[in-house]
């Protein structure tokens, strides 16, 4: 399993909220590039970030902060908020980013989502934000009047490869994963599953890396030192190389 530190950036800080709450925004970095670079340091290859400005706004806001990371980290970078138009994907696909990640976008207009997916393949992820099982758009604050699993066979059947699934009322709280939803989620689709929210301990990786999901992100407790970036890296590529089978 990978594993994603997490950089969350508004105003230009690296911040984390509580639960999706603006009202809650704390700065835990003062700057995004060498907080990247010491995630490289403890042995990550991903970063996954976030345009929090971009989510509320719907358009790229901090686009020069990412296209720095990806330039200059050596981490491969994975960025979402904000990015409802080719013009947005195709910006940071250019730029050096990863892969996009689609939320509101591919929750709104599936067309923009199938073209997306249709020209990018594996670049695309998608992004699916819940609460309560129902889907969240623009930036967390509004209903998509969907219900996770739903949604989720929706983007598998225009042919998404990745979804990151995220339960809000765990992201920043601390209060361990959703495995429960995580597990409906697998049982229901085939894609790439990355968990978000809740990730903070050694234990709950060793969960999520048990359960064969692709990936998980890490944000607040890696700043608050709950949790060592590299010995979650170490953890998943041991129990990786455990499940191997005989002579790999």
């Amino acid at each position: 399993m990978i594993v994603f530190p997490a950089i969350d950036i508004k105003d230009g800080r690296c911040v984390r909220l509580t639960c999706g709450d603006f009202a809650t925004v704390e700065q835990v970095a003062d700057d995004a590039l060498e907080t990247a670079l010491g995630f490289r340091a403890a042995g990550a290859e991903w970063v996954h970030m976030v345009d929090l400005d971009g989510a509320l706004r719907g358009e790229r806001v901090n686009s020069g902060i990412f296209a720095e990371v990806a330039a200059k980290s050596g981490l491969k970078v994975e960025l979402g908020g904000g990015i409802r138009s080719m013009e947005a994907v195709e910006f940071y696909l250019e730029a050096g980013v990863s892969r996009v990640i689609l939320g509101s976008a591919a929750l709104r207009d599936p067309g923009f989502a199938r073209l997306a997916i249709s020209a990018h393949g594996p670049r695309i992820a998608v992004g699916i934000d819940a609460a309560g099982g129902r889907a969240r758009a623009s930036g967390w604050t509004e209903d998509g009047g969907a219900d996770y699993i739903d949604l989720a066979r929706r983007m598998e059947g225009l042919g998404a490869e990745t979804i990151i699934f995220t339960d809000i009322s765990r992201d920043g709280a601390m209060s361990g994963p959703n495995f429960a939803q995580l597990a409906a989620l697998q049982r229901a689709v085939s894609c790439d599953l990355i968990a978000s929210g809740g990730v903070s301990s050694l234990d709950d990786v060793r969960g999520l890396a048990a359960m064969g999901l692709y990936g998980a992100i890490c944000g607040r407790a890696l700043y608050r030192g709950a949790l060592s970036l590299a010995e979650a890296i170490e953890l998943c590529a041991g129990m990786g190389r455990d499940a191997a089978p005989a002579g790999q």
